[in-house]
């Protein structure tokens, strides 16, 4: 086969297998604290919330040590592991104890993190500096139909019911476990591709077998397993401290506060509205939908115009400022400010307007292409700045990330909504003028990259 077929095909595999398994997980997220609000136990006392910032804070702290395992056991070993480790999180709520609900949220945490920087490794060593943009763009896109067959199912399973018995909640998280399993077995099938045209480098290349030269990440072809484990580590704490890093930072800890008001707040808010009547709950799997339909549609426009960076990064990460704070300023307006916290009977407050599910669910597909156009563009960024170094790239950028969604998934339990939207606009407006200041310094490069190579 062709090398640049071969490569294009691994993207599409590796974006097929997240699709199955963010289906199961993204769901999950979703609807997990309205199930446990309706949760008939007196012997089970978790929060959904919590959950999620205990797996995002170990997720953060694990990014440190991500890189180690990918050079050792290599990206395919490491995604299905990580996976299966996600499944048995989604296994839980099948018959829910506090304490196994918690330790799968610790294991899934470092799953996580193994995940996520195996997968930058695999998307960056299947790519040039030409088709990066595109192929962070296809991936981005197949990843997020997970958000409209999940919720879709949700929507059809739930529809009509005000309260969530154990019946429904089991039929629903055996499916999920099963579909996340079809998404794990799926990375075997992603193929090395050939030495001589994965990459610019050997670096990148190295990281997808365990017998790598790389003399940057290993000191000798025989050097011990801990070495490569402790050179790798030594890696990622030194690019976290680069300026490029430092300055694409505060536009990655924004994706990480608005990844838990999307992925989490936004749907239970949805939910807790008595105002949109018997179907409040079932909306959670519209508002999904439209959220996965915004990611579909951003990833697939955007990753198409980043395409040899003819348009740059700048305007697309500016519009989705634009469109978060449109979407912001709707949902200010249309949900009661107690939503995020309010019990599981719901909420009968309302916001400034009356509310409108028209306008909810607007404002679910604002913040899905919203975000679609940041993280395109964090993809696209890091994966060319640091293409010789993607593992530990990745890895520090899952880190931000993740303690910055573990730190939102807390105040989550106590902010009313107001404070949350302050608080999301503050940041995404600082993130987007660094993001720019990283996009000129990366221009500046390939120019003199350009400028060297005539």
């Amino acid at each position: 086969m062709d090398p640049e077929r071969k490569k294009l095909l691994n993207i599409i595999i590796l974006g097929f297998g997240f699709m199955f398994m963010f289906t199961a997980f993204q769901t999950c997220g979703n609807i997990e604290q309205t199930v446990i609000k309706s949760f008939n136990s007196t012997e089970f006392h978790g929060s959904g919330y919590t959950s999620m910032a205990i797996i995002y804070g170990v997720f953060s702290a694990s990014n440190l040590i991500a890189p180690s395992v990918v050079t050792v056991i290599g990206p395919q070993v490491s995604m299905f592991v990580s996976g299966l480790l996600y499944s048995a999180y989604i296994a839980v709520f099948i018959n829910p104890f506090t304490w196994s609900f918690y330790t799968a949220s610790v294991l899934v945490g470092i799953a996580a993190a193994v995940l996520w920087t195996a997968q930058g490794n695999v998307l960056t060593i299947n790519s040039t500096d030409s088709t990066i943009g595109r192929n962070s763009g296809i991936f981005w896109s197949l990843m997020q139909f997970s958000l409209f067959f999940g919720n879709l199912y949700i929507y059809c399973a739930w529809h009509g019911h005000v309260h969530i018995t154990d019946k429904d909640r089991r039929t629903v998280f055996i499916s999920l476990t099963v579909i996340s399993l079809v998404g794990c077995f799926l990375f075997f099938l992603i193929r090395k591709p050939d030495p001589e045209s994965s990459s610019r480098s050997e670096v990148t290349e190295s990281l997808l077998q365990t017998d790598s030269n790389d003399a940057s990440i290993l000191s000798a072809s025989h050097s011990s397993l801990c070495s490569k484990a402790l050179d790798a580590f030594i890696k990622a704490c030194k690019m976290f401290v680069t300026k490029e890093m430092l300055l694409l930072s505060v536009s990655i800890g924004y994706s990480g506060l608005e990844l838990t008001f999307y992925s989490g707040v936004y749907g239970t808010c949805i939910g807790a509205m008595t105002s949109f009547g018997t179907d409040a709950k079932s909306l959670i799997g519209i508002s999904g939908i439209c959220i996965g339909i915004g990611e579909i549609l951003g990833g697939g426009v955007f990753g198409m115009l980043n395409k040899n960076h003819r348009f740059g990064r700048n305007p697309v990460v500016l519009l989705g400022l634009i469109t978060h704070f449109v979407a912001f300023f709707l949902i200010f307006l249309n949900i009661a400010s107690d939503a995020p916290i309010a019990p599981e009977r719901g909420t009968d407050l309302e916001a400034f307007i009356s509310p409108s599910v028209g306008v909810a669910l607007l404002c679910s597909f604002l913040l899905g292409l919203g975000d679609s156009c940041f993280n395109t563009q964090l993809l696209s960024i890091i994966g060319f700045v640091f293409h010789d170094n993607s593992a530990p790239a990745f890895a520090v950028f899952k880190f931000i990330q993740s303690i910055t969604a573990a730190l939102a998934f807390y105040y989550s339990n106590y902010l009313l909504l107001h404070w949350q939207l302050l608080i999301l606009i503050v940041v995404g407006f600082l993130g987007t003028i660094s993001f720019f200041a990283a996009e000129w310094r990366a221009e500046s490069i390939r120019r003199d990259s350009d400028y060297g190579s005539i």
